[in-house]
């Protein structure tokens, strides 16, 4: 049997291109660095994307450490992205989306390498945010409503 949860966000533009997501009763501000028009409040969405899959994986190494024996005194996740703003700019004929993402996991632990790297191998294949990256997913528009 399936065990399917839905979860949702809302997007809500403001001034500029400033915008607030809310999720459950969390509000988050996200905005583009002066540099691409925005104000600079906030972290713009492709940043956002990176820093979900860093907390991804940094929830579910908390989650099942202790399943795989390690004991995790410290971790942190460093990820990076390379993306062509001419896509999004429509200057060329490129995807907007990143071309690479590339993590580094710190971990600090006195558990056995090969313990740690079991661990590991079970993490990236568990995190949610990682699979939708790396997976193609159904995204459809679901419908257009306009208000007047």
């Amino acid at each position: 049997m399936a065990n399917i949860q839905t979860f949702r966000a809302a997007a809500h533009l403001q001034d500029g291109v400033q915008v607030k997501v809310a999720s459950r009763n969390f509000e988050l501000t996200i905005d583009e660095p002066k540099s691409l028009g925005g104000t600079d409040t906030g972290m713009n969405p492709v940043e956002v994307l990176l820093g979900s899959l860093g907390a991804c994986q940094s929830i579910v190494a908390r989650v099942y450490a202790s399943k795989f024996g390690v004991k995790l005194d410290d971790f942190r996740v460093e990820v990076e992205g390379d993306l062509d703003l001419d896509g999004f700019f429509d200057k060329s004929d490129v995807r907007p989306g990143y071309s690479d993402i590339r993590y580094t996991f710190r971990i600090k632990t006195d558990s056995p390498k090969e313990k740690v790297d079991e661990f590991i191998h079970f993490l990236e294949s568990k995190c949610p945010v990682g699979d939708t990256i790396a997976n193609p997913v159904n995204l459809k528009l679901e419908s257009i409503i306009i208000e007047n």
